[in-house]
C-alpha cells in the first residue's frame, strides 16, 4: 500500500510552487483562489519572498499547506492516497487531500490557526530544543522533573526529539539532558513554544473554527498525530485536530503504525525531505520518495 506523508513549518522556500504555477492550470487557479481567501498575495510571497517574510508564521503555514495541496491535485490521477498522514500543520494538508476539508475551508482553518499560534506565543516567552541521542523516556523523565512547562512536542524518529516549553524551562532540561548524554541539544529558530500547554490560547481559538467547518468521511484513513492512529470518522478527526495543538507529534509512532498497516512505500508531497528521512530512521528498507508532477 502506498502511504502520502505532508510536511510541516520548517520546509518553506523561496520560488515554491512557481513551476506548477506556470506548468498547470489548475495550480493557477488554486493559487489565485488562494490569494482570494486569505486577503494578501500569498502567492508573490512564496514565488519571491524573502527567507524572512517566509518564516511569518501567518505567511510559513498557509505556504507549505499550498505547495502540498497543490502539488497533490496537479498530480491527477497518478494520486490515489490508501493512508494518508502530515506533521503538524501537514495534517491539515493531508485532510484536504483525502477529502475529508474542502480545499477553501483547509486554507481558512490553517490560516486561523497561523495567526492564533503566533498570539499565542506573545503571551510568554517560549521556546523549542532539538534532542539527539537519547531515548524517549529519558526525555519524558527529566521534562517531568523539571518545575516549569517544558514537555516532548516531536517524536521524529527513534533517538531524536523536540520538546518544548517556557524558555527558563527549555534551557533547564537542555543542561540536564546533556548531562544523561544527548548527543545534541540544540535550541530551534522558532518563535514560541509549538505542541507544549503554552499553546492552550491558541487550540481555544481552533477549536472555535473547527466545529463551524464542515468535514466530510474521507476516501481513505488519516493517521493523525495526536495518538499516531488511523481516523475515518469526521467528529473523531475534528476532537485530534484541535487536540494537535498542545499534545506532542507521534510521528515515530506513526511511521511505524502505516507500515504495521500495510504501508509499502511512502511518499512526500510538499516542498523538502525531511518526512523522507525521518521514515528511513524509523526502518531504513522502507522506500521514501518526493512526489514529482
Amino acid at each position: 500500500m502506498k502511504a502520502y506523508l505532508f510536511p510541516g513549518q520548517g520546509a518553506q522556500f523561496s520560488g515554491m510552487g512557481k513551476d506548477l504555477y506556470e506548468k498547470y492550470d489548475i495550480a493557477k487557479r488554486l493559487f489565485d483562489e488562494a490569494d482570494q481567501i486569505l486577503g494578501f498575495n500569498i502567492t508573490s510571497l512564496m514565488f519571491a519572498g524573502s527567507d524572512d517574510e517566509l518564516k511569518q508564521t501567518r505567511v510559513t503555514q498557509p505556504a507549505i499547506f499550498l505547495h502540498s495541496v497543490i502539488l497533490a491535485s496537479v498530480l491527477g490521477n497518478s494520486f490515489r492516497p490508501e493512508m494518508v498522514a502530515g506533521h503538524s500543520l501537514g495534517e491539515f494538508s493531508a485532510l484536504v487531500t483525502n477529502k475529508t476539508l474542502s480545499f477553501a475551508d483547509g486554507l481558512v482553518l490553517v490560516s486561523k490557526r497561523a495567526m492564533a499560534m503566533q498570539k499565542a506565543c506573545g503571551v510568554r516567552p517560549s521556546t523549542m530544543a532539538a534532542i539527539l541521542g537519547l531515548d524517549d523516556a529519558v526525555v519524558e523523565e527529566v521534562c517531568a522533573a523539571i518545575d516549569e512547562v517544558v514537555v516532548p512536542a516531536n517524536y521524529n524518529s527513534p533517538g531524536q526529539i523536540v520538546i518544548s516549553g517556557s524558555v527558563e524551562g527549555v534551557d533547564a532540561a537542555i543542561e540536564i539532558l546533556k548531562e544523561k548524554g544527548a548527543k545534541r541539544a540544540l535550541k530551534l529558530a522558532v518563535s514560541g513554544a509549538f505542541h507544549s500547554p503554552l499553546m492552550e490560547p491558541a487550540r481555544m481559538e481552533l477549536e472555535k473554527a473547527i466545529a463551524s467547518t464542515s468535514f466530510s468521511k474521507p476516501v481513505c484513513p488519516v493517521f493523525q498525530n495526536v495518538n499516531a492512529l488511523p481516523s475515518s470518522d469526521p467528529s473523531a478527526i475534528r476532537e485530534n485536530l484541535v487536540a494537535q495543538l498542545t499534545s506532542p507529534v507521534r510521528w515515530t509512532q506513526t511511521v511505524r503504525n502505516m507500515i504495521a498497516a500495510g504501508a509499502s512505500s511512502f511518499t512526500e508531497v510538499g516542498p523538502g525531505t525531511v518526512l523522507q528521512g525521518l521514515v528511513k530512521k524509523v526502518d531504513k528498507d522502507i522506500e521514501a520518495v518526493s512526489a514529482t508532477a
